[in-house]
């Protein structure tokens, strides 16, 4: 693991962060490198410990595997969401699993890796983490009683399951959500999403046609996205 200086993680100086993985030898070479940038590096080989450490030390940041004996990753991620609903932890797996990455959001975790773990990702993840303890903010927002999309993740879940979003689709999505107070403009679209060959009407019909389908498949009648006429679209919650 190493850490380029593309992403200014400075504050993590101040920081302390518990680090928890069952295998030997990556724990050590990533306990030597985040011992780089944090205050201190707490370190445990198993769920279980980490638990133990996390009650006794209070972390400012979790960084933990998933899949550990005694207690996994999420088990013992939810164990201290129950007491600590703000702490930054970041979770990682060896693959994809949508349960288990169903589970990571509901918990409001910082970033879910999957490994191998670039040093760009990790930088990333990082970053979130510092910048969610300065500002405070969640990362979830809630779009009605069954549906909340995760903005570190990029993932919007809707009646407990995980929508599969086209690259369009998600790079829209995720800049309504983050520009939900306002109406975002058909010039602002044409920029995120066909710079340098323009926007098409027919294009962006579809793109919204195909993004409402997904959206109201278990509620007919869901819409999030609101056409502000002659302007643009806008997030619509509920």
């Amino acid at each position: 693991m190493h850490f380029n200086s593309s992403i200014d993680l400075k504050a993590l100086d101040a920081l302390t962060v518990l680090y928890a993985e069952d295998e030997g030898s990556v724990r050590q070479n990533g306990v030597e490198y985040l011992s780089r940038y944090f205050r201190e590096v707490y370190e445990a080989n198993d769920g279980a410990e980490a638990l133990k450490i996390w009650k006794e030390k209070r972390p400012d940041i979790i960084i933990t595997d998933i899949k550990m004996p005694k207690l996994n990753g999420l088990e013992f991620a939810a164990k201290v969401r129950l007491n600590d609903k703000k702490v930054p932890i970041i979770i990682m797996t060896a693959f994809t699993d949508k349960d288990d990455l169903l589970k990571a959001v509901e918990l409001q975790l910082v970033k879910y890796l999957v490994k191998p773990v670039t040093s760009h990702k990790m930088q990333e993840a990082l970053y979130l983490a510092s910048e969610s303890l300065l500002s405070d903010n969640t990362n979830i927002v809630f779009l009605d009683e069954e549906s909340f999309y995760d903005l570190f993740n990029k993932t919007l879940i809707i009646a407990g399951k995980v929508i599969k979003l086209t690259r369009n689709e998600l790079y829209f999505f995720d800049y309504l959500v983050k520009n939900r107070q306002r109406a975002v403009t058909y010039r602002e679209i044409e920029n995120l999403l066909w710079q340098y060959e323009g926007m098409r009407k027919d294009a962006l019909r579809t793109l919204i046609y195909g993004l409402r389908k997904k959206i109201s498949l278990t509620k007919p009648n869901r819409n999030f996205i609101e056409n502000i006429s002659g302007i643009g679209y806008k997030l619509k919650v509920y």
